[in-house]
């Protein structure tokens, strides 16, 4: 997994940095990320302050999320739950998809037998 964190207006923050990747790592039972890229904004003049997206390249359509907070802490920890939630339900969709049980052919149709 390639990681990109890309603080804008903020000082970068190696703790940020190590602790957005070690919760993006316990994704990877669930997705296959081949290059996670994470954007924590700060704006002085909007409110909430912080604005933090995240762009996930797995196979088929990518994810992505974003979260704004006061905080960048916070900002950051809404995303990655958001973020959390899509793989979950990705995770659950396919596993749907591949345990479906479908009746054999014909079955549930209505046979006429003539005497």
């Amino acid at each position: 997994m390639r990681f990109v964190f890309q603080p804008v207006n903020l000082r970068s923050a190696d703790r940020f940095d190590r602790w957005v990747e070690q919760c993006l790592r316990q994704l990877l039972p669930l997705l296959e990320i081949e290059e996670a890229r994470i954007r924590l904004a700060y704006n002085q003049e909007a409110s909430p302050a912080f604005h933090a997206s995240a762009h996930l390249v797995i196979p088929g359509p990518d994810i992505r999320a974003e979260a704004v907070d006061h905080t960048a802490r916070t900002a950051l920890e809404r995303l990655l739950v958001d973020l959390q939630a899509r793989a979950l339900d990705r995770a659950a969709r396919r596993e749907r998809r591949h345990t479906r049980v479908r009746p054999p052919r014909g079955f549930g149709r209505l046979v006429l037998f003539r005497a």
